[in-house]
């Protein structure tokens, strides 16, 4: 009777009022954070941290605030974020099965599906990576031929540098399109012309959707993409440029179905549409056309973008720092001369050139959070427990900066990279690449294009900059760290 008493008295605003407390309050209970849980900041009722930068300069402050090991929520998901060499090596090296599996990620599985290398998981990733890992090195990581592709592109972007006459220019999709002619080679078969208008508007579609994946309307939208699946921004330019990409990529490889000849596989995309036969019982292990086309989007994009950015970023470098870049042009001079380009074989004996492109690897940070992950299981990491499913991510930007392992880590420094003698070092801390399981499949073939376009660029030229344009080092903040837009002028020596 007082209940009911109660409900005739309320009027429409105290209806209101009333389901906004109970939604209030069940907001708070369900998202109730446990103290076994890692710490962080405090979230907004049903927002939760949306206005907090995920950006690796704010998650910087957040571990000194609450420890390498801290959490964010976005909408009702609590993500958490590993920090410093310690606690990412602990989580991906000796924790090697705990944080293996991909979280679903609205703006990505819009596009990668959940198949594919990058997205996927169980025994669907396990059959696609190991395929493709095979199979990278058998059209390219494990034969010399792959050296030799780069050695033949390198005279193909030495040429193009050379056609500027000296005058200013942005290098940007001269040496985006060279680097990814090298994994195009492994899957399409062919290189394509710097000046093809389809292929350039593929890597200018890809560079786009990469930097909006990062911006913090598309981060928005992965909390809320229910809210936000209709309403214009930056998110619906990324999932237009990835239709248009697909497209592209879907007549690749109906042209290879054309022309398919089961015993005379030329290329990645030949020996797939084999292994579609054969898989034909095991639908399982996602061996079909759709997966395909994801498989090749994930390859492009791990075989273009973070190697064209770190040249990019060697460029600037080099303009801020011409007496490093004379130093490398000295050795290069001493060991290899001027009448051969550079190869692998000259590496060891190249080591100040070597570090220096370690170092732009290390402080150019291209992809400072690495790709999301989920715990695959219970697991312990600092002390805090993380249940299995949560979301995780590894900013691969506090290893690389890490003041415990880097002398100076906010400072562009090949002395990093070298001993005492002057020679070449590894060192643990490295891990552009990330480590265990989901370590990058192309790093191989990474490293050799990096150090022989680097190599053979300062053989050739002397990179400075635009009388009045001198590059920053800040750089654009997307899914990748990358240089703001800049012009250089490319002297032949």
């Amino acid at each position: 009777m007082i209940f009911q008493a109660l409900f005739d008295c309320m009027d429409f605003t105290s209806w209101l009022l009333f389901s906004f407390a109970v939604l209030l309050l069940t907001d708070v209970v369900r998202n109730w954070r446990p103290h076994s849980f890692p710490p962080g900041p405090w979230a907004l009722p049903f927002l939760g941290n949306i206005f907090t930068g995920v950006d690796f300069k704010s998650l910087e402050k957040l571990a000194l605030e609450y420890g390498p090991v801290f959490s964010l929520r976005q909408g009702s998901e609590r993500i958490v974020f590993i920090s410093s060499h310690k606690m990412v090596k602990e989580a991906l090296v000796h924790q090697l099965d705990s944080f293996v599996d991909r979280p679903v990620v609205p703006l990505f599985h819009e596009v990668f599906k959940g198949i594919g290398i990058a997205m996927s998981n169980g025994y669907l990733w396990k059959q696609q990576r190991k395929f493709a890992n095979t199979h990278l090195r058998h059209f390219g990581q494990g034969h010399k031929s792959i050296e030799k592709n780069i050695e033949v592109e390198t005279n193909f972007l030495c040429d193009a540098f050379k056609e500027e006459q000296g005058k200013p220019f942005n290098p940007h999709y001269i040496i985006t399109t060279a680097v990814s002619n090298i994994i195009s080679s492994v899957l399409l078969g062919q290189r394509f012309e710097y000046s093809d208008p389809s292929f350039r508007s593929f890597l200018e579609l890809d560079n786009e959707a990469i930097v909006l994946a990062g911006s913090p309307l598309s981060q928005m939208y992965n909390a809320f993409p229910g809210l936000l699946k209709y309403v214009p921004g930056p998110h619906q330019t990324v999932l237009l440029n990835y239709k248009t990409i697909m497209t592209f990529l879907k007549a690749q490889v109906a042209k290879h179905q054309k022309e398919w000849n089961p015993d005379d596989p030329r290329d990645f995309i030949d020996v797939y549409l084999g292994e579609m036969e054969k898989k034909k019982e095991d639908p399982q292990a996602g061996f079909n056309l759709e997966t395909l086309q994801v498989c090749i989007l994930d390859l492009i994009e791990a075989g273009t973008e973070s190697s064209a950015t770190t040249l990019r970023w060697a460029l600037v470098y080099m303009m801020h720092y011409p007496e490093i870049q004379q130093k490398v042009q000295a050795e290069i001079d001493r060991v290899v001369g001027q009448s051969r380009q550079p190869t692998v074989a000259d590496k060891p004996n190249l080591p100040f050139t070597d570090a220096v492109v370690h170092e732009t690897q290390r402080l150019g940070n291209i992809v400072p959070v690495g790709f999301p992950k989920m715990a695959s299981k219970d697991a312990t990491l600092g002390g805090y427990v993380i249940p299995k499913g949560t979301a995780i991510n590894t900013v691969l930007a506090s290893v690389l900066v890490d003041k415990e392992e880097w002398a100076t880590p906010d400072i562009f420094n090949p002395e990093h990279f070298l001993d005492s003698e002057g020679q070449f070092r590894r060192r643990e801390a490295f891990l552009p690449f990330s480590a265990g399981k989901r370590v990058c499949l192309g790093e191989h073939m990474a490293r050799t294009e990096l150090f022989l376009f680097f190599s053979s660029l300062l053989q050739r030229f002397t990179i400075s900059p635009v009388p009045g344009e001198m590059p920053g080092l800040e750089g654009v903040m997307g899914f990748t760290h990358s240089p703001s837009k800049f012009r250089i002028l490319a002297e032949p020596r």
